[in-house]
């Protein structure tokens, strides 16, 4: 007789309007796992259809105008609703859940997981620039709290299963793969006529708009190599970056004696918050059987940083340490944000972040503490702004 799965008890699914929370509710569902919270930013209609659907404690908007839309549309419903960044963390800390998954885009999603891993139980990370901007923090206050991180990027949860193949001290290294995103194979000159909706055509995932920009620019590889350093405890010179047009291979972990374990799959991140949910078990996520047959070949190649320059900047800032990383994020924050906006054209994205990142080196590589930390990436925004309006 097959012993039941280890199930959580109660969920808390922080960005559930997007790609990654909309999932993450869909296997929810089939386990009929409890939501006790969601959280979302601006789109009041489909948060009321999920707390409608899920019925949490609490529902948090970080926009008090959606908040208050929200509230007005579920005044029938048991669901506390609240708005602003203070009362995600406030929320989060009230559900006290089982599992966290924090699924929130970018900077606004550091203090929800610092809310999160004072709660202890398990963090579902799917929000990389947690680590990104404060990761020896974020990891130490785990450890003091006895809060297990379980990545839910594809990249992530491959290496977190592929090091169940052997003890840590024997890594070798560890291989990223990249799609390669819109632009594999583009040269410089070719990059500086890209339009914005050939570069929000991604060959393998559907994601949201600003992380499939960062696919397109490569910065999303160049911030999973920082993410990938504070997870697993490898200098960045140890990690490896293929390209792998086909998605399949999601990454793959070499051992001393020079074997390479891999985790292939569909691409489909069910299976990751799946296995987020559960490990070390494992419980169907709804997603498509992998058949290597159909897919036919797999191919890999070197990435291209002369055309990509992000990701040798991504190295650059892990290197300087302190809080470099945090301005590469916030510099490109804001050239994204701008790109999406029509203001720049794809090529100044990179030049920004660089230029940005490069100018605050120096005073980023001394800060330690948190508000340090955040001040370096308050002044890098300000700077690359600066540039934006220059372009």
């Amino acid at each position: 007789m097959t012993e039941p799965h280890a199930l959580p008890q109660s969920l808390a699914v922080l960005g559930s309007t997007g790609s990654v929370g909309v999932q993450a509710l869909d296997v929810a569902h089939r386990h009929r796992i409890p939501v006790r919270l969601l959280t979302g930013n601006r789109n009041v209609s489909l948060m009321e259809e999920q707390a409608r659907a899920y019925l949490p404690h609490a529902v948090v908007m970080a926009d008090p105008h959606a908040a208050r839309d929200l509230a007005q549309r579920l005044l029938d419903t048991p669901v506390r609703v609240s708005g602003g960044t203070e009362a995600i963390c406030d929320e989060i800390r009230a559900a006290s859940a089982d599992v966290t998954v924090n699924a929130i885009l970018g900077e606004a999603g550091l203090m929800p997981t610092l809310a999160a891993v004072e709660c202890g139980g398990r963090l579902a990370l799917a929000n990389k620039e947690s680590l990104v901007i404060a990761g020896k923090i974020v990891k130490k206050r785990a450890r003091e709290a006895g809060c297990e991180i379980i990545p839910v990027d594809s990249e992530h949860s491959a290496i977190y299963q592929c090091l169940r193949g052997g003890r840590p001290a024997d890594v070798q290294r560890i291989w990223l793969t990249a799609s390669g995103g819109p632009f594999f194979g583009y040269t410089p000159e070719q990059l500086a006529h890209v339009t914005l909706a050939d570069t929000l055509a991604h060959p393998t995932w559907k994601m949201g708009r600003k992380i499939t920009v960062d696919s397109a620019t490569m910065m999303n590889k160049g911030f999973e190599i920082i993410e990938a350093v504070h997870l697993f405890g490898l200098s960045e010179d140890r990690i490896r970056v293929l390209v792998h047009r086909e998605s399949i291979i999601h990454s793959a972990v070499e051992y001393i004696d020079t074997a390479v374990i891999a985790q292939m799959a569909v691409p489909d991140m069910r299976l990751c918050v799946a296995y987020a949910l559960a490990a070390p078990d494992r419980i169907p996520g709804g997603c498509e059987p992998l058949d290597l047959c159909r897919v036919g070949k797999l191919t890999f190649a070197e990435p291209d940083t002369l055309a990509f320059p992000l990701l040798e900047e991504a190295r650059a800032a892990i290197r300087c340490g302190g809080a470099s990383p945090a301005t590469l994020n916030a510099a490109n924050e804001s050239a994204v944000a701008a790109f999406l906006s029509g203001q720049i054209p794809f090529a100044s994205i990179a030049d920004i972040v660089c230029e940005t990142r490069r100018t605050f080196a120096d005073t980023a590589k001394t800060a330690a503490t948190l508000p340090e930390i955040l001040e370096q990436a308050a002044a890098a925004r300000r700077y690359a702004d600066s540039l934006i309006e220059k372009v």
